[in-house]
């Protein structure tokens, strides 16, 4: 299993405020080229979302349907694949105020099932989806992002 943990501070940010605009993935194909397309059901009665995503990887394109869940009190959103090219792919984002910005962190872990070729795909996964996470952070608070460490995967 692999994981991807960024942490980012949104200078003057509002943790509630910051935290609806990250869970507003809709809008991050055009954030960043690398999500191609990002499909979301009307909401269950739970108030989850089941969402449907297409970003590009390597020559092609890896696709996932998942459950987002939210709970506003925490300012705490998590998903986990329900089928798609992953064997496992869940994570969240958590979003606290900091005194007077927004600290923002992206944790998640994935495995391709693929145990021959994760010396290889691994790594790629992880560089992409690091990127992908922090284009998507600064195109939505406009650059002003500021990340502390994002940690690259470790493998377990």
């Amino acid at each position: 299993m692999q994981t991807v943990r960024i942490e980012a501070h949104v200078p003057g940010g509002v943790a509630t405020e910051v935290y609806e605009t990250v869970v507003d993935f809709t809008r991050y194909p055009e954030l960043v080229e690398t999500v191609r397309e990002v499909v979301a059901e009307p909401a269950a009665e739970d108030g989850s979302i089941t969402s449907h995503w297409a970003v590009n990887f390597r020559n092609g394109v890896l696709r996932w349907t998942e459950v987002d869940t939210f709970d506003r009190e925490a300012l705490v959103s998590r998903f986990t694949q329900t089928t798609g090219d992953f064997d496992v792919f869940e994570g969240q984002w958590s979003v606290t105020q900091d005194g007077g910005d927004a600290f923002v962190v992206f944790h998640a872990e994935f495995d391709f099932g693929v145990p021959t070729l994760a010396s290889i795909i691994d790594p790629v996964a992880i560089r992409v989806l690091t990127e992908s996470m922090q284009d998507i952070l600064l195109g939505l608070f406009d650059g002003s992002v500021k990340f502390s460490h994002p940690e690259r995967a470790a493998a377990r």
